[in-house]
């Protein structure tokens, strides 16, 4: 009686590897390629703002992506020489700063009061705001224009060319948007926090501001931070209110370097302006960002 031993079928290392490797390029290796496009595609800006930042001619014509003239600083020089960009940044710094706190303030209240109170026109506030945010500010710009030209006769100081007219003006228009954000954030609070410190005895302003606002930072952060890109990035309006010299924003300022004949001469010193109106809104984000993605999300989750 003979026995037959089965002999194992011969495996084929590099089909094997073949195999792996189409199945990591169809289920993951397409979305790493997708993503170096993506960063590529965003960085091209970047690189060639630096670039012509760094051309030592410091004209359009002659910028290119690798700068093959040289590498200079001077364009940084010119434009602090040349320009009022010192001015221009305080102004832009202070606008932006004062405007996106005091509307993230006063967006705190109207959506604390929305959440967690219930009054006679409440929801017909609520739907007002939603309607009017519906409509951009510069449809009123006409009107807002013949009101602020009786201000400036009246009371100089919040008129035209003053930082403190455009801040209110800035204000009025962030209330809608921020208030809707952070009532949905308010709405994910248990009310039992507000009753529990209300039969202690504290009063509304104790509970708002010792319980409900360290609870809401998160969405006061990113509201905080959408509201100074917004406003230091604004050119629309500072362009219309906004004329003599000393009192130009960053955006209205920048653009006159590129108006008319100027635009080629002057898009070196542009682009070292370019860079250095990048450095507040990055070290703003940098500080906030491990709030950003919590308050988005939990924001979203209520209305």
């Amino acid at each position: 009686m003979t026995t037959s031993t089965a002999v194992p079928a011969t495996r084929n290392p590099a089909g094997t590897a073949r195999r792996r490797g189409n199945r990591w390029l169809t289920q993951v290796g397409w979305r790493h390629l997708v993503g170096v496009l993506g960063v590529l595609f965003s960085l091209f800006p970047i690189v060639f703002v630096l670039s012509a930042a760094l051309n030592p001619l410091g004209t359009l014509s002659s910028t290119e992506l690798v700068p093959t003239a040289g590498v200079t600083f001077d364009n940084f020089g010119e434009l602090f020489q040349r320009t009022a960009f010192a001015r221009w940044f305080l102004n832009s710094l202070l606008i932006a700063g004062v405007a996106s706190f005091a509307s993230v303030f006063l967006s705190a209240l109207a959506a604390y009061a929305f959440s967690r109170m219930r009054f006679r026109g409440r929801r017909v506030g609520l739907l007002s705001l939603l309607l009017i945010q519906m409509f951009p500010q510069f449809l009123a710009i006409v009107a807002i224009f013949l009101i602020f030209g009786t201000i400036t006769e009246l009371w100089p100081g919040i008129g035209f060319n003053t930082p403190w007219g455009l801040l209110l003006l800035y204000m009025g228009g962030a209330l809608g948007v921020n208030t809707w954000l952070m009532k949905g954030f308010f709405d994910t609070l248990p009310r039992e926090l507000d009753e529990s410190a209300t039969m202690d005895g504290a009063t509304h302003a104790q509970v708002f501001f010792r319980i409900m606002l360290p609870l809401v930072a998160p969405i006061l952060a990113v509201t905080g931070l959408l509201a100074f890109i917004g406003t230091i990035n604004e050119f629309l309006m500072a362009n219309v209110f906004l004329t003599s010299t000393n009192s130009k924003t960053l955006a209205v300022g920048m653009y006159g370097m590129l108006q008319g004949n100027e635009r080629n001469v002057n898009f070196g010193i542009f682009a070292a302006a370019t860079l250095l109106t990048a450095i507040p809104t990055v070290l703003v984000f940098q500080y906030l960002q491990r709030y950003i993605v919590s308050g988005l999300t939990a924001g979203a989750v209520k209305g």
